[in-house]
């Protein structure tokens, strides 16, 4: 048994009077109702108390917030972003915490935004949220435990709490840390000491009950045994009577065996003999080979013999050829000359000719005069069009401009007289500078959204009447106005990150769009004071939009007045209409949490300025005067162009006439220039093809050459006439060898004919031993599968062991016996009768379950001795150490009670070992008369049940 834990140390204050863990300073910035707010409260802050309206509530969900805690647990709202003031974004709470010595300063910051973002920052060090409740643990901390920590809207949870759960919160606030693990763990344990109690309890009837039964049953038992022994003797009887057909199997197997070891015996000597015939036969086949070999190296030397003729013969017939060639030429040659003669004589001819043509072409002088003349005029024509063409493009650029200038002033003239472009200016003007350029962007990423985003939700309202314009517009923060809504959270982030520099808020609606409601109906007692609408009632928008600005600004409950409605807003109020606006007035009643007092403000109505806007008539006025004088300007520009453009085209005509003009005069020199070098071309191609003709070889010198030539052609014909000659000589040679070697092999293939019909008959004689063997062989296989068939067999029955192989030999050892034997044993067995044949599974059944059972029953006896003394141990540190923390949270009770002249206590409701019915009870006294009674709704006041909740938890 484990000693209990040790008691947390005492904590003692420090001379500042502080506890470590203790609140130094509390400073709040954009929280609920406070701008900004710094306070430092005492050493022992317990209570925040204060006239309606100075911001208890605010500062406690500060120290709950700041603390780690959860939006719910403060019964206001869900999310921590309704806990930022209205109109801001964001906001923090910074809380300063006295540590563990008075040096020590530990600070949490919690920055919230109406986004429902929490960052947190310990020491001015950004941390998760995990870190800071290490932190709020480590100090003991419990913001969500209703004894320790109670806000004013979670008094009716407190309220609820039972005795036992009362204890439970009490044990985690106060005290030992160990007491809420120590009171778990004594509940787990007495909830299973009672299963103990039961089970000891319940397994020693269950005992008795079966020894009882066994001792009736032993007399029937011992002959049930009797009969089994016999049974048990045929079996293992019956157990060696397959082992007996496989000893009968195993011999006939052996038996098989010798004859295929006789008939491997004979083919091994009809196997040695055909060995000794294959050897001289291989011989003659090899030396067979060895001729075969020489005599096709023989008939190679033939072939290529015949080969190397055949070459010098195509080499021979070759150089026939071309002996012919050279004699054919030399005629060629002879008759040639007498052309090139004739060729020579034409050539000088010709040659005269165009010497002659040459001489007598005429000579021509350009005119140089003209063409510098027609060069000065053309170059005067073309500056004074270059003159034209540049006033021109001035114009065209200024036209242009001011094409683009109108186009502007159109557009622009557009969107002041549309009426989105009216509410973006009126937007623009009160403040929100860059609408334009947000809605832009807006338009042109549409594409990239998931679902339809609305915004500016200006552009998206609609309302019909000037008054309900000015009641919507004073009732909607101008925030709301410059909104973009969207309906998907990734559409927000989208909009959210790319439209920060425009300073727009976005919006994320993630209802149900169009959800139904009752159609308004206005009472005949409001009809009567003048009311006739409701403020969500008198516009349209989109159905996410309006919901939105319903969810938002609590339209649904601002109603719509007439001038009759200002004379009687006192009777309007009392109908529990806290706000409604009249043609004058702004009227809204606020009624306290604490006191349930009423108080008003009337506020007047000022006109709308946004949803009733009008575009400014001055700036529309000016820029449809511009837009006229740009048209007038555009027009005369337009008439001007049309002289320079027939100035130009006049130009023109006239300078492409003088281009025509030089343009002949050079070609007609450039013809006569061309001619001249034509001809000059011609004399030197002429003299060049006379001095070639006439630098020919002579007919002599070539035809020698010739001659020569062929005479060595001839001279190597004979040469290989001499070659071919040696050729056959060796070849007569070979073949003659060919045929002696060719002789020898058929020789050598008669020997082995005879030698092959000898093996032959020895073959037979061996395949027949072959056969015989393969006999066996099969024979041996049959039997050796009866064999392993009748040991599966006996297997099956049973594997021999020591015990079972001394039994055997107790057994008669041939199958009649043993068969005669099993049927005596099983007679004798059957002849033994009894009435329940089953009464000896039930008497070892009931055997074991004896056993099971009693094992089982020490084993909770020694588990219920241990449990006690675990619950006794936990007992002897826990109950003294409760007894004495709810006897000092009674004597402050009873103290604080008596100091109100009313009597009250706290005490502990014991119940022996059921630790988890143990509780708190809170008795009170109200009057002199009376007993003190335990604190409920039944007997108390709502009253006295609230301050003596308020008492119980300060009393903590």
């Amino acid at each position: 048994m484990a000693e209990p834990p040790a008691k947390r140390p005492k904590i003692v204050r420090g001379e500042d009077d502080y506890l470590p863990g203790n609140i130094v300073e509390i400073e709040l910035r954009n929280f609920m109702t406070f701008d900004y707010l710094k306070c430092k409260p005492c050493s022992r802050l317990n209570l925040v108390i204060g006239p309606n309206g100075s911001g208890k509530s605010s500062i406690v969900c500060a120290i709950a917030l700041g603390l780690g805690g959860d939006p719910s647990l403060l019964g206001r709202a869900t999310n921590v972003g309704a806990y930022v003031k209205r109109g801001e974004e964001n906001g923090y709470i910074k809380i300063f915490l006295r540590g563990d010595t008075e040096e020590e300063q530990i600070i949490i910051t919690r920055k919230i935004s109406t986004q429902n973002n929490s960052d947190w920052l310990f020491n001015g060090k950004a941390v998760p949220k995990k870190e800071i409740l290490a932190v709020t643990q480590r100090f003991n901390i419990q913001v969500n435990n209703l004894t320790q920590f109670l806000p004013q809207d979670r008094v009716c949870e407190f309220a609820k709490l039972t005795p036992v759960q009362l204890l439970k919160e009490t044990e985690k606030a106060v005290g030992d840390p160990q007491l809420p693990i120590q009171h778990d763990a004594l509940i787990q344990k007495s909830h299973d000491l009672k299963i103990i109690e039961r089970s000891v309890e319940r397994n020693g009837e269950t005992l008795d009950q079966l020894k009882a039964l066994n001792a009736e049953q032993e007399k029937d038992v011992k002959r049930v045994r009797q009969r089994e022994a016999l049974l048990e003797k045929a079996k293992v009887m019956k157990k060696k009577l397959p082992w007996l057909k496989y000893d009968m199997k195993k011999a006939e197997y052996m038996k098989a065996k010798e004859l295929e070891n006789d008939a491997k015996n004979k083919l091994n000597e009809a196997a040695k003999t055909l060995n000794d015939l294959k050897e001289p036969i291989e011989k003659q086949k090899k030396d067979k080979v060895a001729l075969e070999a020489k005599c096709k190296k023989v008939g190679s030397l033939i072939s290529d013999n015949a080969k190397r003729r055949m070459e010098i013969m195509e080499k021979e017939t070759q150089l026939e050829v071309q002996a012919q060639g050279k004699f054919k030429e030399i005629q060629d040659l002879r008759k040639q000359e007498a052309s090139r003669q004739q060729r020579i004589l034409r050539a000088k001819e010709e040659l005269a000719a165009a010497e002659s043509e040459l001489k007598d072409l005429t000579s021509y002088e350009p005119p140089t005069a003209e063409i510098i003349k027609l060069r000065a005029s053309i170059l005067e024509i073309e500056d004074s069009e270059r003159n034209l063409r540049q006033q021109k493009s001035e114009q065209e650029r200024s036209l242009v401009q001011l094409k683009m200038s109108l186009h502007h002033c159109v557009d622009r003239l557009k969107d002041m007289e549309s009426t989105k472009s009216k509410l973006l200016y009126a937007l623009k003007h009160s403040g929100t500078e860059k609408i334009y350029e947000a809605y832009q962007w807006l338009q042109e990423h549409r594409s990239a959204l998931n679902k339809e985003v609305y915004g500016p939700v200006l552009l998206e309202v609609n309302v019909s009447d000037r008054d309900h314009a000015s009641y919507l517009e004073g009732h909607i923060p101008y925030y709301m106005w410059k909104s973009f809504i969207t309906q998907d959270s990734g559409d927000r982030d989208f909009l959210v990150k790319n439209l920060r520099p425009f300073d727009v808020p976005v919006l994320n609606y993630v209802g149900k769009s169009g959800r139904h409601k009752e159609p308004l109906h206005i009472p005949e007692k409001l009809r009567a004071l003048g009311i006739y609408s409701r403020l969500d009632q008198v516009f349209d928008a989109p159905d996410a939009v309006k919901e939105v600005m319903i969810s938002q600004f609590g339209l649904e409950y601002s109603y719509i007045g007439t001038t009759e409605t200002d004379q009687k807003a006192d009777d309007v109020s009392k109908l529990g209409i806290l706000d409604f606006w009249t043609p004058d007035n702004h009227y809204r009643w606020s009624r306290s949490r604490y006191g349930n007092h009423v108080s008003g403000s009337v506020d007047p109505v000022d006109r709308s300025r946004l949803l009733l806007c009008s575009s400014d008539a001055g700036e529309i006025e000016r820029l449809r005067s511009r837009k006229k004088d740009l048209e007038d300007r555009i027009s005369d520009l337009e008439e001007s162009l049309k002289p320079l453009q027939s100035d130009i085209r006049q130009i023109e005509d006239e300078a492409s006439k003088l281009r025509k003009r030089r343009e002949e005069i050079v070609n007609t020199i450039n013809h006569h220039n061309r001619k001249k070098q034509e001809m000059v071309n011609r004399v030197d191609q002429r003299k060049k093809k006379l001095a070639s003709l006439q630098e020919e070889d002579d007919l002599d010198t070539i035809v020698k050459k010739l001659a020569e030539q062929a005479a060595g052609f001839n001279a190597e014909r004979y040469k290989c006439a001499l070659r071919v000659k040696e050729l056959l000589g060796e070849a007569f040679s070979h073949k003659r060898s060919f045929a002696d070697k060719h002789m020898a092999s058929i020789e050598f293939d008669a020997k082995i004919r005879e030698m092959e019909i000898s093996l032959k008959e020895h073959e037979k004689f061996a395949l027949q031993a072959s056969l015989h063997l393969e006999y066996c062989k099969k024979e041996v296989e049959d039997h050796r599968r009866q064999l392993g068939a009748a040991k599966q067999q006996a297997e099956s029955v049973t594997v021999i062991t020591p015990e079972l192989e001394k039994a055997f030999l107790e057994i008669p050892t041939t199958v009649e016996e043993l068969e005669a034997a099993i049927q005596d044993n099983i007679s004798q067995a059957n002849s033994i009768l009894f009435l329940n044949p089953n009464i000896l599974a039930e008497y070892e059944d009931r055997q074991r379950q004896i056993e099971a059972i009693a094992r089982k029953h020490e084993a909770d006896k020694r588990e219920l001795t241990r449990c006690l003394a675990e619950i006794n141990a936990l007992k002897e540190y826990w109950l003294p150490t409760l007894r004495n923390i709810v006897s000092q949270i009674n004597e402050t009770f009873s103290h604080n009670f008596q100091e109100m002249a009313v009597a009250g206590e706290v005490s502990l409701d014991e119940h022996g070992s059921d630790f988890d019915q143990y509780g708190i009870l809170i008795k009170v006294k109200f009057r002199q008369a009376g007993q003190l009674q335990v604190l409920s709704a039944h007997h108390q006041s709502g009253g006295e049940w609230t301050l003596s909740m308020k008492e119980r938890c300060f009393s903590n």
